[in-house]
């Protein structure tokens, strides 16, 4: 499970690409915003369960989220990029109550794209960004402050 506030030694991404030859050539991020505020997740795993259960990797504190509201899937391209899948409930099938609305639209299942807007609940959204490096800055993300929510 991911911790809501980050430990006292997390190192946050920072806006440039460093000399290291190791970095990824892209990162996931999932700002969210719920009752207790605003919380940046790093994605870098291949399956995270949202929801209010204290089990869930991305913990969303309201009393309008489903205990396991979503889940999100790490898809690999061809090209040898990623991008995320988020799907309403389980793997499983189990539903959410509420249902997902990305970018408006109440949908099951969505391949997001770069600073698109997730509604798990009222007062509980979520952004995702998905950055990709270049040989200096960033070539997507840089729109948006990253722990800013319309």
């Amino acid at each position: 499970m991911l911790p809501l506030e980050p430990s006292p030694d997390y190192q946050p991404p920072i806006n440039s690409v460093s000399d290291d030859a190791s970095e990824p050539p892209e990162g996931h991020l999932l700002i969210v915003q719920d009752d207790r505020g605003r919380h940046r997740f790093v994605l870098e795993g291949d399956i995270y369960s949202i929801g209010r259960d204290r089990d869930c990797d991305i913990r969303l504190f309201s009393q309008f989220v489903s205990r396991h509201h979503a889940t999100l899937v790490r898809i690999h391209q061809e090209d040898g990029t990623d991008s995320y899948r988020i799907v309403d409930g389980t793997l499983e099938g189990k539903l959410s109550s509420n249902g997902l609305l990305i970018n408006g639209k109440k949908l099951h299942s969505y391949e997001l794209q770069n600073e698109e807007e997730i509604i798990f609940g009222p007062q509980v959204r979520a952004i995702y960004y998905r950055i990709r490096h270049t040989t200096g800055d960033l070539e997507e993300g840089e729109g948006k402050e990253l722990g800013e929510l319309e």
